[in-house]
């Protein structure tokens, strides 16, 4: 009988007094375990969620989350500290390189998990080898296995909200953990489709979980020395479409630097290496960022957002933005597309106006459909007007060869200084004339992303 996961971490878990050091929220924890009981993963039962949980139970989860309980047969480990009944799954898990012993002898079943231990465990049986355990969580976040920082001492709760957030994940073959439960008929597809796990269509509370770390906090400096002493002219955003750090941004939100920072949802801040590819007119650019951090961590993988343009847009359709506006940090908002092509003067290619709100500092996010595909980069608002956001669509940049070099921030920084005055685009548009609003004629449209 297949095993479930709650009621054995239940009664494996030793709670020692010990008060724990990262508690999930109660409401939220919940709604992660009454998930995991429709899947039919959990018993219905009345549970701590607030108690510690120990490897013996972190082992037994992580098998059942794997579909892996039934392949686990009559394994024995070498391990003098495991009970009888559990020996075959900690010989499974072991034998994969998900977990080790606390030495040779002895695995430590009892003894309580931190969430860089629990993380590594995970992360190596989602197929990410080679994770530090201790920066085991903070990968979690990065790449989107987690949708909330873990840290201290692993509770209950915790573990009910990384196993549900998990289940959308995908393996290397690109097969989620959700859809290799139900073809091993572990989990009913009539659970998985009545709590909407598979409904392509996204929430914005949805989104924000998923894609939120694909996307970046971007802030410019004009020289170097302002880099140096930190005194930057400009906040932005910016997005990440491949993992090995190529994004995606406006050009006016790199306009004149010759310094970035692209800082992550983490907290991991890396510099802009190379300009890739940029066009004026359309104010888009594309970007490497570094995966060495300032203090020298190398980051092996980036999250991404998928471009799908603007093709089967529609007036009405849902969009979302994720970005940071007025440099504050990353958000989330939701509106509708008003008009899928609308002619603004001071871009060469139509717009994508809509209502999700954007602000300073939004210029280079990400314009999304319910699917969670973006379509544009948000750019700029009209400044007289109701919910009139302007974002650039994406459809161009699936086309570029992005395998050349590129070029310094200050490189071109250099060659545009050159060129002759342009129109420039960004934050606040002109209004169309016929209304009788805009801009004063001295006034200087502000860029996106200057606050």
């Amino acid at each position: 009988m297949k095993k479930r996961i709650l009621a054995i971490i239940c009664v494996l878990c030793t709670c020692l007094n010990l008060v724990p050091g990262a508690r999930a929220l109660e409401g939220e924890a919940r709604r992660a375990a009454d998930t995991l009981i429709t899947l039919g993963l959990l018993d219905e039962a009345d549970y701590d969620l607030s108690a510690p949980v120990n490897r013996m139970a972190a082992v037994r989860t992580l098998v059942e989350l794997s579909g892996g309980v039934g392949d686990a047969g009559a394994q024995s480990s070498h391990f003098r500290d495991v009970p009888r009944d559990a020996d075959a799954l900690v010989s499974y898990a072991v034998g994969r390189g998900w977990v080790a012993g606390v030495s040779e002898t002895e695995f430590g079943p009892g003894q309580n998990v931190m969430a860089n231990d629990w993380f590594s465990m995970l992360l190596r049986m989602l197929g990410h080898d080679g994770v530090e355990p201790s920066d085991a969580a903070l990968f979690a976040r990065r790449v989107g296995v987690s949708t909330r920082a873990y840290t201290g001492l692993l509770t209950f709760g915790d573990l009910c909200e990384s196993v549900r957030d998990a289940l959308l994940y995908a393996y290397p073959d690109g097969q989620t953990v959700i859809d290799r439960l139900v073809a091993r008929e572990i989990c009913a597809a009539s659970a998985v489709n009545a709590l909407g796990l598979k409904n392509p269509e996204l929430t914005a509370r949805q989104v924000s979980d998923r894609y939120m770390p694909a996307v970046f906090s971007l802030v410019l400096y004009d020289t170097e020395d302002s880099f140096d002493e930190e005194d930057a002219f400009a906040d932005a955003s910016g997005f990440f479409i491949s993992p090995d750090g190529v994004a995606v941004t406006n050009y006016h939100s790199i306009d004149g630097a010759r310094e970035a920072v692209a800082t992550l949802i983490t907290g991991e801040s890396c510099r802009v290496s190379r300009v890739l590819w940029y066009d004026v007119g359309m104010d888009l650019a594309v970007i490497r960022v570094s995966r060495t951090t300032l203090d020298n961590r190398e980051i092996p993988h980036f999250s991404t957002l998928q471009l799908v343009g603007t093709t089967d847009l529609r007036p009405g359709d849902t969009a979302y933005t994720l970005s940071n506006p007025l440099g504050l940090g990353l958000a989330v908002s939701a509106g509708v597309v008003s008009a899928t092509a609308r002619e603004v003067e001071r871009y060469t290619l139509p717009c994508v106006m809509n209502t999700a709100d954007i602000s300073q500092g939004s210029s280079g996010g990400a314009l999304l459909n319910v699917f969670g595909h973006v379509i544009g980069v948000t750019s700029g608002a009209y400044r007289i007007g109701n919910s009139m956001y302007l974002a650039v669509p994406v459809d161009i940049i699936r086309t570029l060869d992005l395998s050349g070099e590129g070029e310094t921030l200050g490189a071109v920084a250099e060659r545009e200084e050159r060129m002759p005055a342009r129109n420039g685009v960004g934050w606040e548009e002109e209004a169309p004339a016929e209304n009788g609003v805009g801009l004063e004629e001295e006034e200087e449209p502000e860029a996106v992303g200057r606050n």
